[in-house]
């Protein structure tokens, strides 16, 4: 009771600095209270005003300054430091808060992992090292405490990624009133004694190697794929689509003499075609004419023939039975038997049945 009463938090930052705090809204409403404190046993210690107080909206709520002795004595006092609200001395070294641990190494042997830390040069026995580590897999962390500064762990999954975290902690109660530990040091990413930038990029350079194996077999695939359905294709497009032949090489002269001038082809060419008409009408010319000299001379000599093997009727309905006359066109140059002589016929000749 009385003023050892007030609620404090004490806490020796590597024996290095001082914090105490204290709940000023609860205990202190609508008071701004000031600190002071002296380290040694004298009556006649010097008391030392804060000069790094913490606030809490814009109250008092703590200090923080330097360690300088192990037994330190405090006193929370009013506004104007004349009346003394809270008082306690204390042992400095019972609230000792370690610092993080320097220089972590990790050792892989296989499934086992060994880790250390360097060694802290004062009292290394109140330490303990914390190991803590979980896989990509996992919810909640595993944990493993040893002797400061090497702690040992096995039964690592190869093919897994594991993080990893490790902190000092003070022994309690041998060592420090209350339990303090020190903030956890960088966490850090392996798997299989491989240090990675995260659990996201767990991949191994085994891995990595069958994955551009796997990405070239594939690319290869998709490009005998796809000349197959080329080919296929081609194909389907010739017989569907046949190919449009260029005009230029029946026409070879018009493009190479002329450039494509239609008219001045058509001009220059109009005597070739006239020649090549006449060269086809002179033959057929001759052979009427002399057809129609051949029949002349037939139709005198035969023409007893003729009449004898008319149809009596054919004379009678030449206009309206045109369609009974049958006109027989026997190959050229040919005689054939009737009633014991011989009709010589040609190419422009008929028989009138």
């Amino acid at each position: 009771g009385g003023k050892d009463a007030i609620n404090t938090t004490i806490i020796n930052f590597n024996n290095e600095k001082m914090q105490i705090t204290w709940a000023t809204r609860e205990l202190f409403p609508n008071e701004n209270v000031s600190f002071f404190y002296t380290f040694g046993e004298g009556k006649h210690n010097v008391w030392k005003p804060c000069t790094t107080y913490l606030l809490d909206q814009d109250y008092n709520s703590g200090c923080l300054f330097k360690t300088e002795g192990p037994t330190l004595a405090i006193s929370i006092r009013n506004n104007n430091g004349i009346e003394e609200l809270f008082a306690k001395k204390l042992k400095t070294n019972f609230y000792i808060k370690p610092s993080p641990p320097e220089n972590v190494t990790f050792f892989w042997d296989e499934e086992a992992v060994t880790v250390s830390c360097n060694k802290p040069q004062r009292n290394a026995w109140c330490l303990r090292l914390e190991l803590q580590y979980k896989s990509k897999f996992d919810k909640e962390w595993q944990s493993r405490t040893s002797k400061c500064c090497s702690i040992g762990e096995q039964g690592f999954d190869p093919r897994k990624c594991y993080s990893f975290r490790v902190r000092l902690e003070r022994l309690e109660p041998y060592c420090n009133v209350v339990k303090y530990s020190s903030d956890w040091a960088a966490e850090t990413f392996w798997m299989n004694g491989t240090l990675l930038d995260s659990c996201d990029d767990d991949i191994t350079p085994q891995s990595k190697t069958v994955i551009v194996l796997s990405c070239s077999l594939a690319v290869l695939l998709m490009m005998f794929i796809l000349l197959i359905l080329l080919c296929n294709w081609q194909r389907v497009q010739m017989s569907v689509l046949p190919a449009i032949p260029d005009p230029k090489y029946p026409f070879a002269d018009l493009f190479n003499d002329h450039n494509g001038n239609l008219q001045e082809w058509l001009d220059k060419n109009d005597h070739v075609v006239l020649q090549t008409k006449l060269e086809y009408e002179e033959p057929e010319s001759i052979t009427e004419a002399e057809s129609q000299q051949e029949d002349g001379k037939n139709s005198d000599k035969q023409g007893p023939l003729e009449k004898n093997f008319t149809f009596a009727g054919a004379t009678e309905n030449n206009d309206s039975k045109a369609a009974e006359i049958a006109c027989l066109i026997p190959p050229s140059n040919t005689t054939d038997p009737f009633a014991g002589g011989h009709i010589l016929m040609n190419d422009d000749m008929y028989v009138m049945l």
